[in-house]
This record gives structure tokens, sequence and C-alpha cells, in this order.
């Protein structure tokens, strides 16, 4: 589906992708773990073209990515929510979503009952402006945002960011519901283990802008060996 080659990307001169390479199956969720500072949100700019790829290969099914505008690589069937939501405060709930749908194609407004049956508290405070929401509220908009513009693969940037456990929970059950009823691809950047073993069915660990081990989450639940190694200080 989501295929990385030996990828170098960075800030100027500063490479902090180094020939990172991995494959994302369909309908799989991938977590991507490391300590911070390691690379994982490079990686997902990288990916979104909102930073210039040095070198390597970005392919969705097959065609390339690398370097093309962020706009042409979301209509191209990726979605992404960054660290921090970025929804847009003064907008209503439902003035989110629909600038999400006609930026991507106006037929997407067809999504919105969908989208309110996946997430009820976005159908009851469709009036509401975004940034008077929560947290982990503001989260489930910027997911929901995403995903109304009909993603193949949706790229998470730490969702857990500054919310409640309980909150985190509810999120990663939706999003492990949607992905299998969708066949969605979601590669998940985070450091939450609770919230990577609700969703995850294969883990990645990264290092110094490098893919260093895998496992699956069965393999994990075993020895979790690797997540000392790699997130522990």
């Amino acid at each position: 589906m989501l295929e990385i080659q030996q990828l170098k990307a960075g800030y100027g001169e500063a490479m902090v992708l180094n020939d990172f390479t991995f494959t994302l199956p369909k309908g799989q969720i991938t977590a991507l773990m490391g300590r911070n500072g390691m690379g994982k949100t490079t990686l997902l700019k990288a990916i979104m073209g909102l930073i210039p790829v040095k070198s390597g290969q970005i392919l969705l099914k097959g065609s390339p990515l690398e370097n093309l505008p962020t706009y042409l690589i979301s209509k191209s069937g990726i979605g992404y929510v960054p660290q921090g939501r970025e929804v847009f405060d003064d907008f209503s709930v439902y003035e989110n979503l629909r600038l999400a749908a006609l930026g991507s194609s106006i037929k997407n407004l067809s999504l919105l009952p969908q989208i309110y049956d996946w997430f009820p508290i976005l159908h009851e405070r469709r009036n509401q402006k975004a940034g008077t929401f929560s947290g982990g509220q503001q989260q489930i908009l910027a997911m929901a945002r995403a995903l109304m513009t009909r993603p193949e693969v949706l790229l998470l940037d730490e969702p857990t960011e500054g919310i409640q456990p309980n909150i985190v929970h509810e999120i990663g059950l939706k999003l492990s519901q949607i992905a299998e009823e969708t066949e969605l691809t979601i590669l998940l950047v985070e450091q939450n283990v609770h919230m990577v073993k609700t969703m995850a069915e294969e883990i990645l660990f990264m290092e110094n802008g490098r893919l260093m081990a895998s496992c699956s989450m069965a393999e994990l639940n075993q020895d979790d060996a690797l997540l000392h190694r790699y997130l522990t200080i």
C-alpha cells in the first residue's frame, strides 16, 4: 500500500531520516515508536510533502509521491492528523468538516452521516466552535476531518498527547473499528503504550532516523524488551 524506500529527509543540510525503509500493508494498523527526537514526526512530514525529500522514494500503490505538493498528496489518498490537532478554533464543527470535504472533493460531503454515526458528539455539537472543545474532543474532530477526505492511508502523530486516559482508550477502539469497517491503513506515531496495544497489529521501532526493529503485537505481549530498548531514556 504505502512503501518508503531508502528515504533521506531533514531540515536544510541536516538530515534526520537516514535510508528509512518500510512498507505499510493495506488495512493494517502499524505503530511507529521511539524516543523523542528520533525522526518520527519528520517522517510523517516528509510523506505529506511538508519538508523536502533529499533522496529515496515514497510510493502509494506504486505511484511516487516524493516532493509532490501537499494538496496532491492528500488528494492521492493520504490523510494526516498532525501533532497538536490544528483544528480551526473559530469555525464550528460542521464548518471544519465541510472545509475538509471541499478541499478534497465536494462529493465527500456525503460522508457526513457516516462521520456523525462514528462520532455522535460531533453531531450533537455540530454548531459549536471547535475552540471551545476539550483536547480530547478536538482530537476527535481532527481525526474526523481527516476521514472526510476518504483517505486510504491515515497518518496520526501523537494523537493521545494531552488527553485523559479514558478518552485515549475510546479513541483507540473507535479507530480500530473504523479501520476494520473500511480497510483503512493507519500509521500511528505514538509513545502511549496502552494506545499502541489497543490498536496496532505491527510495531516499528525508530532510532536516529532509521528503522531499527519491528515485531507483531503478539510478540510484544510475550516480550517487551524492544520497548525498553527503544523507549527508555
